[in-house]
């Protein structure tokens, strides 16, 4: 099957450095989107590569969100995602290695569940790494090659972090 990244390419991908612009806490607030809250924010790696987050967020249910690090492939319009943090809001399964958990977990793009034929980032690790939205966009921006501007100890969604 159709291999996008190998393994060594989406550990590249994800070391990137990655600025973020100085409003990035401003760009990331998730806004109303039918049924849901959700925002994106496209970035440049500091090797060109093109980059983009998606904050996203059921209104029903607050602990159903996702904070996606994308890379768009050059010279076509392929999205890969490499990260994604899930909140705890379902159950997930890794089909291959026929495990199951539910609570917070990370997807990681892998060049074998690629090469089946599988989304790139069908393999997930549970993880306490994070517990809500904003504690999920902090790791990804830590864990990903964010550049993250030093201008104040504000919250990534308003108000004074503790």
């Amino acid at each position: 099957m159709d291999v996008a990244l190998t393994d060594a390419e989406v550990g590249a991908l994800v070391r990137e450095k990655k600025h973020l612009p100085g409003n990035y806490r401003s760009r990331l607030q998730p806004r109303a989107k039918r049924g849901r809250k959700e925002r994106q924010l496209d970035v440049t790696g500091a090797d060109a590569g093109q980059y983009r987050i998606v904050v996203s967020q059921s209104d029903a249910n607050p602990l159903a969100f996702s904070v996606i690090l994308v890379y768009k492939m050059p010279g076509s319009n392929r999205l890969i995602r490499l990260r994604r943090y899930n909140g705890r809001g379902h159950q997930h399964t890794n089909q291959l290695e026929r495990q199951t958990f539910y609570g917070c977990h990370v997807h990681i793009a892998t060049e074998r569940y690629q090469a089946l034929g599988m989304r790139e980032d069908a393999y997930a690790e549970p993880t306490s790494r994070f517990a809500d939205l904003e504690s999920a966009v902090r790791c990804l921006l830590e864990e990903c090659g964010f550049e993250i501007p030093s201008d104040g100890p504000l919250s990534l969604f308003g108000g004074q972090q503790s």
